[in-house]
């Protein structure tokens, strides 16, 4: 079910990714075209202006005071078609603007013996723009004109001002929509480029955050194994001790009652003093250990030992051992002391002895555990699976442990070591560096 969900989220991701992309592809789109439009119509404009500064004023002046096609009108024509061809426009051409609503052409800028404009024909420039270059001798551009005759084009204009600076006309330039799309077309091509590499790179993300989700859902699920394999070996471990505590205490009770039958209260007393002495040395574990987890599997161990009749002592600095799981010191340590019990009790009853260190400093931890118990030959051959180092029982397989403890340190990049000496006395030892 969980499973399901996730697949089901990463759909509706994916759906929402390819929306969204697809969305903005076709936004970017409309705003290429409006901002070439814009982009071209301001270069226009600014080509207006420049040309209008260059008109011949004094030429162009004697035209207007005398506007036919005369000598003036064609060198000023001459000068146009020359400016056209040069910008690639469609037309280029001088305006009268004298009223707010309709302009007029004065030089249309077409060569002689092409079917030109009458000067004084009526222009198509928008009423809009007619308007701010009457009322504000402004430049204008316009939206796409749609012109049966000539097409579809963009029109500018610049006001023409005398040495006076006074506005003597309008310098008008129409660009063909063909020049507009192509360069629409040439931009878009590079969206469309960067839409798939969009596409391409969402993809990836997509994948990429199913892949993680299915390693990451392995990973948990792993831990949670591990976790409760830790958890239900140290219950186990637990239920055992308790067995064994109540066979115990109905041996005590027994004692306890025979003492007394025969009038033996002192001995019956110190019984009773020694059995709570043992009670209190296990309980005084929570009080000195800060870490909780830690605290509950020493004290199960511990109960154990007594079982074994094995003499248990603790060292354990006061930390919160917070740069290593839990899970994962339980392990370690779990695994290094029943190893330790099982050496130890193939000993007589005086030398069984378990120490356990743990130790914490600005670098690393240090867990250590000794035992009493059968000579190790080969430190090597005991971290592998299923390798026993029980005495009699060489090269069977027993169990994992010290195989995970190093697996455990491993995940670290911590060191395990393992030494016997003579005296029939193991030390394990695990350093874990604190990062």
């Amino acid at each position: 079910m969980k499973n399901n969900k996730i697949k089901l989220i990463l759909v509706i991701s994916a759906v929402l990714l390819i929306v969204f992309n697809g969305f903005s592809f076709f936004v970017t789109d409309r705003n290429i075209e409006t901002t070439v439009e814009e982009a071209i119509a301001n270069q226009t404009l600014d080509t207006a202006k420049a040309i209008s500064a260059k008109i011949d004023i004094d030429t162009y002046k004697n035209f207007l005071s005398n506007p036919e096609k005369n000598e003036h009108y064609w060198k000023i024509n001459n000068q146009l078609i020359n400016i056209r061809d040069d910008i690639g426009a469609l037309f280029v051409y001088t305006l009268k603007i004298d009223n707010p609503n309709v302009s007029y052409v004065m030089v249309d800028g077409i060569p002689k013996g092409q079917h030109g404009l009458d000067i004084g024909a009526i222009c198509t420039v928008p009423e809009e723009q007619v308007r701010q270059a009457f009322y504000k001798g402004a430049p204008y551009t316009s939206d796409i004109i749609d012109d049966p005759q000539n097409g579809k084009y963009l029109s500018v204009g610049a006001p023409i001002m005398d040495e006076n600076n006074n506005i003597i006309g309008f310098l008008g330039i129409d660009i063909s929509t063909d020049k507009i799309n192509a360069i629409n077309e040439s931009v878009q091509e590079n969206n469309v480029v960067i839409f798939l590499i969009n596409s391409v790179f969402l993809l990836i993300v997509i994948i990429s955050s199913y892949l993680i989700q299915n390693w990451y859902q392995r990973e948990v699920a792993k831990e949670v194994e591990n976790t409760e394999d830790t958890y239900q070996g140290e219950i186990q471990t637990l239920l055992s001790s308790v067995s064994s505590l109540r066979h115990d205490y109905s041996n005590h009770i027994q004692v306890i009652h025979g003492l007394l039958t025969i009038g033996e209260t002192e001995k019956a007393l110190q019984y009773v003093n020694s059995l709570s002495n043992e009670v209190q040395l296990i309980e005084s574990i929570n009080s000195t250990i800060e870490h909780p987890g830690l605290a509950i599997l020493l004290k199960s161990k511990k109960i154990a030992a007594q079982n074994h009749q094995i003499a248990m002592e603790t060292k354990i600095a006061q930390d919160s051992y917070h740069q290593i799981k839990t899970t994962d010191m339980i392990r370690i340590l779990s695994n290094l002391i029943d190893n330790a019990i099982d050496a130890t009790k193939e000993l007589t009853e005086e030398p069984r002895r378990v120490s356990i260190l743990c130790d914490a400093n600005e670098t690393h931890y240090t867990f250590e555990v000794v035992n009493t118990g059968p000579r190790i030959v080969n430190s090597e051959e005991i971290f592998k699976r299923g390798f026993s180092t029980k005495q009699g029982e060489e090269g069977i397989v027993r169990g994992q442990g010290l195989f995970i403890v190093k697996e455990v340190v491993r995940k670290y990049n911590g060191e395990i070591s393992i030494h016997s000496t003579n005296e029939n006395v193991t030390t394990a030892t695990v350093v874990i560096p604190i990062k």
